[in-house]
């Protein structure tokens, strides 16, 4: 019985849904909850370590390039952004879930975007109060993440904050490939679901703090 079910947990493991992350029902990985050794050297958390270490060259090439659009730049950035359903990919697949990768996903996430924001406002790629507010939003979110886990409350990535992170990412790269308006609007739908995913976020943490059970959106 006990083999019968685990056979059954692997196949659904395997669905393509369960693979690329759509299907995210039944509860977290026990190796992926607070208290649970970090367990850093992992196939996954590799791929993470990775994008991190190419978030400062990409700030180098941007920089450094005269109106912010280098093929340098923008295709490193596609490649980092891209990796961030990879490592979840890699996770699943190798079954190596960890307490780290669970903190370092969102964190770099959080950095290329402010990584991508730093060049496009310097060159004006996108409207600098909507990047103001992006950038703001994200700093607010680290704060409300270190708060949490010092207050032993773990902020997990809500529906539609994992939503807005891809429109988001794809108009700071489409401004850093091209000047069009398809950017700007990804960017505005972006920033709106980002700033409802925090106001849910801090829902969360406050019934959590209160002991009390609330849903994720």
């Amino acid at each position: 019985m006990a083999r019968t079910a685990l056979n059954r947990s692997a196949r659904r493991a395997l669905r393509p849904r369960r693979l690329l992350g759509i299907d995210r029902s039944g509860p977290p990985p026990p190796e992926t909850l607070p208290g649970a050794p970090l367990n850093p050297w992992t196939i996954p958390n590799a791929i993470g370590f990775a994008r991190l270490a190419g978030i400062p060259v990409f700030l180098v090439l941007g920089l450094q390039s005269g109106d912010g659009r280098v093929a340098s730049a923008s295709a490193l950035y596609a490649v980092l952004g891209g990796a961030d359903y990879l490592d979840g990919i890699a996770a699943r697949i190798t079954g190596q879930y960890s307490r780290l990768g669970v903190l370092l996903d969102p964190l770099s996430d959080r950095l290329l975007v402010a990584a991508g924001i730093v060049v496009c406002w310097k060159f004006e790629l996108l409207p600098r109060w909507a990047l103001a507010v992006l950038l703001g939003r994200e700093v607010v979110m680290l704060a409300l993440t270190q708060l949490g886990l010092r207050r032993g409350v773990d902020v997990r990535v809500n529906a539609v904050g994992r939503a807005a992170v891809w429109p988001t990412m794809l108009s700071l790269w489409l401004a850093m490939v091209s000047v069009t308006w398809v950017a700007e609007a990804l960017l505005y739908l972006g920033l709106a679901g980002a700033l409802v995913a925090t106001v849910l976020y801090v829902r969360d943490g406050v019934a959590a703090q209160r002991g009390r059970p609330s849903s994720s959106a």
